[in-house]
């Protein structure tokens, strides 16, 4: 299994600091009371029991590094018969999504705040039906780079995952992590890249929305890449 797999050791963290600024009263009650009830858990089975009634929904999404929610939050209010799983181990956050989800009165999330990867193993195949990692964390130091999520190992685990025409949606605005990510994912057999032009990948798709990070980064003249990878009907 490659290096950048399932380990979580201090030496295979994908994440950098867990809190910043103090939280407002207002996040501080929220995380303490609303995040527990929303926080899935591996059963003794090894399922993931995501916790609360899902109200007949059969469609889950996972979004892993969702930042402050906004990208989360929006689509969780356009797509309500669809289940967002949010991995997010940075406490602030997790506290912003909170305040979304309070204000908005959203009931099909359910979030992550720690490494995601034992919920990755926990997942069953063909479980998801879009996998979103946007703007991750890319660790630019050579010697960091076996933390960064988008690896040969999780395009494997993220094909398994996968319903069949599920898709797999990456955006960063560091370019040599987004020639990294064409390395890791672009090979795989059953995972197929859907551009066919330019736009495709320099133009963030119209269900989509611009975050603060985003908008940051063009800002600070960083033009993002957006790569959407489609997986190909099992066979057998």
């Amino acid at each position: 299994m490659n290096d950048s797999g399932p380990a979580t050791g201090s030496d295979r963290r994908l994440y950098g600091r867990r809190k910043g600024h103090d939280l407002s009263a207002r996040r501080q009650v929220l995380v303490d009371s609303v995040l527990p009830g929303l926080r899935p858990r591996i059963d003794a089975q090894g399922g993931v029991d995501l916790k609360g009634p899902q109200a007949g929904r059969d469609r889950l999404w996972l979004e892993i590094g969702f930042g402050a929610g906004e990208h989360l939050a929006w689509q969780a209010a356009r797509h309500r018969d669809v289940t967002i799983l949010g991995a997010e181990p940075f406490l602030n956050g997790v506290a912003s999504l909170l305040a979304h989800l309070d204000d908005t009165k959203l009931d099909n999330v359910r979030i992550i705040d720690n490494d995601v990867r034992p919920y990755l193993e926990a997942l069953p195949a063909a479980s998801l039906e879009r996998i979103m990692v946007l703007f991750p964390d890319p660790w630019p130091k050579a010697r960091h780079h076996k933390r960064r999520i988008v690896n040969p190992w999780s395009a494997d685990r993220f094909c398994d995952l996968l319903i069949d025409g599920g898709e797999l949606r990456l955006a960063t605005d560091i370019m040599d992590y987004a020639r990294w990510m064409m390395a890791a994912v672009w090979p795989h057999p059953d995972l197929v890249w859907t551009a066919q032009r330019p736009g495709d990948w320099r133009d963030r798709p119209a269900d989509w929305p611009e975050t603060r990070y985003e908008a940051k980064a063009r800002a600070a003249g960083r033009p993002p890449v957006f790569l959407t990878f489609r997986r190909k009907p099992r066979t057998g």
